[in-house]
């Protein structure tokens, strides 16, 4: 929507995400990232990061892309959400005032930092069923050798 601030966060997910779907039967997945932002202390030479106050953010990702989260990720998995953000103010039973940050996600992605990923390309035609037959660019890369450079050549064409 409009006006909502635009937000990208890095955090650590607290839980698995959990999928639900509508009345109509679009699915959308809910997760909980935990965000702890660090400060240096200390000076560029010598720096002392210190960790600040944890924040932490309800996502909401709806369709395809929610339930591709919901199958790739896991709780403690470091993240990368892009969205709008929105704070929810409410109100709980003993009458206290509370507000949630929340952010409906544009993107969410493992974060490579301190693991690897292997990504499957969904074939929509297939029911959800990864599959790579109706998509041109899914053919074999070449293969590299350990210093990264081809083992078979590109034709002498340009990739793109």
């Amino acid at each position: 929507m409009a006006g909502e601030p635009r937000i990208e966060i890095v955090g650590n997910l607290t839980a698995d995400p959990e999928l639900r779907f509508t009345q109509n039967g679009k699915g959308v997945a809910n997760l909980n990232v935990a965000v702890t932002p660090s400060k240096n202390t200390g000076t560029f030479q010598n720096p002392n990061w210190t960790d600040l106050d944890t924040m932490f953010f309800r996502v909401t990702v709806w369709g395809q892309h929610g339930e591709n989260v919901v199958e790739s990720l896991r709780r403690g998995q470091r993240v990368m959400v892009v969205g709008r953000l929105t704070v929810r103010s409410y109100e709980t039973r003993e009458g206290e005032k509370r507000q949630s940050w929340e952010i409906s996600a544009d993107e969410v992605t493992p974060s490579l930092k301190f693991a690897t990923a292997s990504v499957n390309k969904i074939n929509r035609h297939s029911g959800g069923q990864s599959s790579t037959q109706e998509d041109p660019w899914a053919t074999d890369a070449p293969a590299r050798t350990a210093g990264g450079a081809d083992q078979t050549p590109w034709n002498n064409e340009p990739p793109f």
